[in-house]
């Protein structure tokens, strides 16, 4: 039996707890994610140093799940664009069942391989894409279909899974065992074994976005300021980045359309939007270098 789905030993009369037992049983299991991620972090760093050369070549990232884990993937996917500035065309995602299965459960729909394959091939894979494969049991039909689709193209597969040994993981470029063990509720995957893929997608993505040059020392330079909370932000961050006042801050960004990279060189450097924009782009978004 898939550690995922046997019956927790700890908890066997959990429904007798008290709701201050309950709470604890449940808080303290769901702690036992963020160690399970740990343990995996040599398979994770291998993962971002094969994702950012296929990335920086123009690969897009294609996540691959069904339920929850389908579910997280999509969550990862939109909220690359407004952190980082990342195209959505290049953040795509595959939910078993199709994006209605994001609000209601479809049932069977990760049961059907060869759906995994056929949706994955409409995406049109090539070699510099990375397709992140994501299964709690690590034998879900659908992901496996996409996995087997991934690889006839040479795509840089990366599995993510709760269980050892699982087919996912095995036949991935890169397995990443996420082991999590028995559920408080059993079998409910949602919690600690969901839990500790959302972790491991976080780091994954944010590390590659790092370095991808996203990030200016551990500022969020590449952010798209899209309503008043972020325009605060992008102002904050320029201040942080340059020591420049408030003002001069939301000055130069007005003149750059908000963008935190622009503003910071326009300020160090004392130069115009347009030849702050021409000299990172000179520098291929590399903040750093270009302020150099």
């Amino acid at each position: 039996m898939l550690k995922t789905e046997s019956p927790s030993t700890q908890h066997s009369q959990l429904d007798l707890y008290s709701v201050e037992e309950l709470v604890d049983a449940l808080v303290d299991d769901q702690a036992l994610a963020a160690q399970a991620v740990k343990a995996a972090s040599s398979s994770i760093s291998a993962a971002v140093t094969a994702m950012a050369s296929r990335i920086a070549a123009g690969g897009r990232l294609v996540y691959v799940g069904a339920g929850t884990s389908g579910r997280l993937g999509i969550l990862d996917s939109v909220e690359l664009p407004p952190t980082f500035s990342w195209p959505p065309e290049r953040a795509m995602s595959l939910l078993a069942g199709g994006l209605g299965a994001m609000f209601q459960a479809v049932e069977g729909a990760e049961d059907d391989r060869n759906k995994g394959a056929a949706d994955l091939r409409l995406l049109y894979p090539n070699f510099n894409d990375v397709i992140l494969l994501l299964a709690a049991s690590g034998t879900t039909p659908y992901v496996l279909g996409a996995l087997q689709a991934a690889r006839t193209v040479g795509a840089l597969t990366i599995g993510i899974a709760n269980n050892p040994a699982t087919p996912l993981l095995v036949g991935a470029d890169i397995g990443i065992c996420l082991d999590t063990g028995a559920e408080v509720i059993s079998g409910s995957t949602r919690l600690k074994a969901g839990t500790a893929q959302k972790i491991a997608l976080n780091t994954l993505t944010s590390a590659l976005m790092v370095r991808l040059n996203k990030v200016y020392g551990n500022l969020m330079v590449d952010l798209q300021a899209t309503n008043v909370k972020l325009i605060e932000r992008a102002v904050r961050l320029t201040m942080h980045a340059t020591g420049a006042d408030a003002e001069a801050a939301r000055q130069a960004l007005e003149q750059c359309q908000y963008q935190v990279k622009v503003a910071i060189i326009m300020l160090q450097k004392h130069q115009t939007a347009a030849d702050a924009q021409a000299l990172l782009d000179h520098h291929t978004g590399n903040l750093r270098a270009a302020l150099k």
